[in-house]
């Protein structure tokens, strides 16, 4: 008769207590991580629809964007921000990119390039007028917690190089409603989490397997 020492049959159970503990754990914890990068990275944020031509080739009318809720002192240069700025626009919200915060110098001396701070910056996103022609130049230096805004298609926007007269076209950080989140940007900390759910999940499994066949093991 083939037989089981009780050592085999404490180390079975062992086993498959362990797999009992750690597949519906890691099971929890990818679901959990999946059901973060669904909702946009587990960030507050809001959906807008895209509403002019103010920043193509960026974004087109009637494409959908996640934007989230940032702080003040979160904001960066190039980001793409959604800002109400009351007196403008209606009143209404609009897309812009910041390109000068608080102190900073922002000039065009032919109304195309910008330069930030005595150097130029890189724009591949901007669309440019086919005509070649040029806005007006301009020189400013943003206050203080506020941010110096712009439109990637230039020829049509309708930012802060329009109400210069107004502390140098710029608006106050506290009136940024949020950022764009680029499609597809996801903490890592979530990619990360899924993936040791899995491991755990797959270890568990294991674990039972070994555990069922060291108990019945002569």
């Amino acid at each position: 008769m083939r037989r089981v020492s009780t050592q085999q049959q404490s180390a079975g159970r062992g086993l498959g207590i362990a797999a009992w503990v750690l597949v519906p754990l890691g099971l929890v914890l990818v679901l959990g991580a999946v059901g973060g990068i669904v909702r946009g990275g587990g960030l507050e944020g809001e959906r807008i629809t895209v509403g002019g031509d103010a920043m193509r080739p960026t974004y087109s009318p009637g494409e959908r964007l996640t934007v989230l809720r940032v702080g003040e002192g979160e904001i960066r240069r190039g980001d793409v921000v959604l800002v109400g700025v009351p007196g403008r626009y209606g009143n209404a919200p609009v897309l812009q990119r910041v390109i000068g915060l608080g102190g900073d110098r922002v000039e065009s001396r032919d109304g195309v390039r910008v330069a930030v701070n005595g150097k130029r910056i890189d724009e591949p996103y901007v669309m440019r007028d086919p005509l070649g022609s040029a806005g007006a130049p301009y020189d400013v230096t943003v206050p203080e917690g506020r941010l110096f805004l712009l439109g990637d298609n230039r020829p049509v926007a309708n930012d802060s190089r329009s109400f210069l007269d107004e502390q140098s076209g710029s608006v106050a950080a506290s009136d940024v409603r949020g950022r764009v989140r680029a499609e597809g940007a996801v903490p890592l900390a979530l990619w990360a989490l899924a993936a040791f759910g899995a491991l755990l999940a797959l270890v568990g499994i294991g674990s039972g397997v070994r555990g069922y066949t060291t108990r019945r093991r002569p």
